[in-house]
């Protein structure tokens, strides 16, 4: 009688682990593409819209959030629209690997909002782990490095922590909008759209001076072939794989899960694009990779129910 949710369990971490190596692989497809932040971000989502909508219709998926629900994941793409602007930057700056690494600190960011926002008291480990984080930072920018890795690993730096911010607010409110447990691909629609709008609206916008380049709406080959590979293997398969596993399974093994992306994409940067973090740099990934590690398994939240 006990076989069943174990059976599920591991049928639900294979499908956990499926989508983070696929999502492991979305900043090499980025970096092939040679498309500035905000085009790859945009056509990232736009080419994801009609495999959803065609997902949505074969499965024919039953969606019964509420209007509240459905409004609160398009705000969350809107979000994610922000991250993945610093995000993509941030890998123009300082490498895929560095710049997922630090992308991923948002586990600290989403304990620390967590805490003050809905009462989740979290584990001491968040107390040690901030200020090792910053000094991974400060090792990652290249302040002390005669000789960093990257364009500008200072400005990485700055745009990795942007879209940590913006990432954590998007798992945050993600969360929240699914609480009647939707359909992965209808969930996952509405924050694509939400991030599909969100990024037009900051391709159009004239934010050059902040350093942010106008959208390309013209589609160049084989720019875009790349970017089609990452909408579907990563923005569909990947997330969708994703949000259909980690809401079920224990939170060990979603720590495991989601721990799995950021580690093979750093493998990726150095075994394919050949990238080569000084060693200050290194030192500077390990300690956010601890940290997070740290925070992950050991810095579960508990919510406090206390009036």
């Amino acid at each position: 009688m006990e076989s069943m949710p174990v059976n599920g369990d591991r049928k639900n971490m294979l499908i956990a682990l499926f989508g983070s190596t696929l999502i492991s692989f979305a900043p090499l497809f980025y970096q092939y593409s040679e498309t500035n932040p905000v085009t790859g971000a945009f056509f990232r989502m736009a080419y994801a819209l009609p495999v959803l909508i065609l997902l949505i219709f074969l499965l024919n998926s039953k969606d019964t959030r509420s209007r509240e629900s459905r409004s609160l994941t398009l705000f969350a793409g809107l979000l994610i629209s922000l991250d993945f602007v610093g995000y993509h930057t941030a890998i123009d700056y300082i490498g895929t690997g560095i710049a997922t690494m630090i992308g991923n600190s948002q586990v600290i960011i989403v304990t620390l909002v967590s805490w003050k926002f809905l009462g989740e008291k979290p584990n001491k480990s968040i107390l040690f782990a901030l200020p090792v984080v910053v000094l991974g930072l400060a090792l990652i920018s290249g302040i002390w490095d005669d000789e960093p890795y990257g364009e500008d690993p200072f400005k990485g730096v700055i745009a990795g922590v942007f879209a940590a911010i913006f990432y954590s607010s998007f798992l945050i409110v993600y969360r929240y909008s699914n609480r009647e447990m939707a359909p992965a691909q209808n969930l996952q629609f509405d924050a694509t759209a939400g991030a599909a709008f969100g990024l037009l609206l900051i391709g159009i916008m004239p934010l050059n001076s902040l350093g942010v380049e106008p959208i390309i709406l013209q589609p160049a080959w084989p720019s875009h072939a790349w970017l089609i590979l990452l909408a579907i293997c990563c923005q569909v398969a990947g997330w969708i794989a994703i949000t259909y596993a980690l809401p079920r399974l224990p939170g060990a093994k979603t720590s495991f899960a989601v721990l799995l992306q950021p580690v093979l994409t750093i493998i990726w940067g150095l075994l394919i694009l050949d990238e080569e973090p000084s060693l200050q740099q290194s030192m500077g990934i390990l300690l956010i990779l601890g940290s997070v590690i740290s925070v992950t398994i050991f810095g579960n939240t508990r919510v406090n129910t206390e009036r």
